[in-house]
């Protein structure tokens, strides 16, 4: 199906919502308001092509909005609204990591009202986001989704509809508890390396082309030998991920012990006031069991 999208909005312009939407202004072919509570947030999108608007000049204007919000809650009552104030035919596209508990609802709400809802939650952290090469993941109609596909093009080189409401959610649930037991056994295995006495930076050389390689290992192994923990992809918000697979695991009877064990490391490192760091940060916690520290030789 033909995109039929005169003017696109974009709601959250944070740490992935800036990149993706100036991405999105810089090559969808048609204008693209966003809004956030940050108003240098705001202006920086307008430097890079975007237009900056309220909520309501959003619902007012635009075929086709996105969401990136931090908070299921904050999905819940944005898209509430967005449903409310948008026209008949309208579509409403959430990429924030959202329990499926949540979208299936208001995807509910917005047929009601001719309000198409989709949820399309991304992978490839900041600097995927920044270079426009995510990886999407779409639950909802299907031909909602092929009408806004190049527009989801402009965010990610790999976009797949995975099927009906909440599909999408479930795929980066599934993801990023995936993800997060690669950053808990990278976090263990350099603690351990570097209790050894090994040099990180060798350590690293010697095993990322090997079968230990992966995407998580090339992202924040360097960010470990450094010891950066500067956010580039919070721990805040994958912990909300994994508190939706754990919710989501006992409304289907199973037990997800890996994640479960990670989630309980991201747990304590909220109790430390860490819960804003990196979500490679988990490493703190072998850090402490094995009395080591990385970014340099103990």
């Amino acid at each position: 199906m033909k995109d039929t999208t005169r003017k696109a909005g974009f709601v959250g312009l944070g740490v992935m919502g800036l990149p993706m939407a100036s991405n999105m202004a810089r090559y969808a072919g048609v204008p693209v308001l966003g809004f956030d509570v940050s108003d240098e947030r705001v202006r920086l999108f307008t430097e890079r092509g975007g237009v900056g608007a309220s909520m309501a000049e959003i619902a007012a204007s635009c075929d086709a909005v996105f969401l990136s919000l931090p908070t299921n809650a904050l999905v819940d009552s944005t898209l509430r609204q967005l449903i409310a104030d948008l026209p008949s035919g309208a579509v409403v596209i959430d990429t924030s990591s959202t329990s499926p508990d949540v979208i299936r609802p208001l995807y509910a709400i917005g047929k009601e009202k001719g309000v198409s809802v989709l949820d399309s939650p991304v992978s490839g952290g900041e600097s995927a986001a920044i270079d426009g090469t995510l990886s999407l993941m779409c639950g909802g109609d299907r031909e909602v989704f092929d009408r806004v596909l190049p527009l989801l093009r402009t965010m990610g080189t790999n976009v797949t509809y995975v099927g009906n409401c909440g599909c999408g959610c479930v795929a980066k649930i599934a993801n990023n508890m995936i993800v997060g037991c690669h950053l808990a056994a990278l976090g263990e295995a350099f603690c351990f390396a570097q209790k050894a006495g090994l040099d990180l930076q060798t350590l690293f050389e010697a095993i990322r082309h090997g079968f230990a390689g992966s995407a998580v290992m090339e992202s924040k192994a360097p960010r470990l030998i450094a010891r950066d923990f500067s956010p580039s992809a919070r721990m805040a918000v994958h912990k909300k991920d994994l508190v939706n697979a754990a919710s989501l695991a006992e409304s289907m009877g199973v037990k997800i012990p890996m994640s479960a064990m990670v989630l309980d490391y991201m747990n304590q490192m909220e109790a430390l006031g860490k819960i804003n760091e990196d979500h490679c940060a988990v490493a703190e916690i072998y850090e402490h069991d094995m009395g080591v520290r990385l970014g340099g030789r103990n």
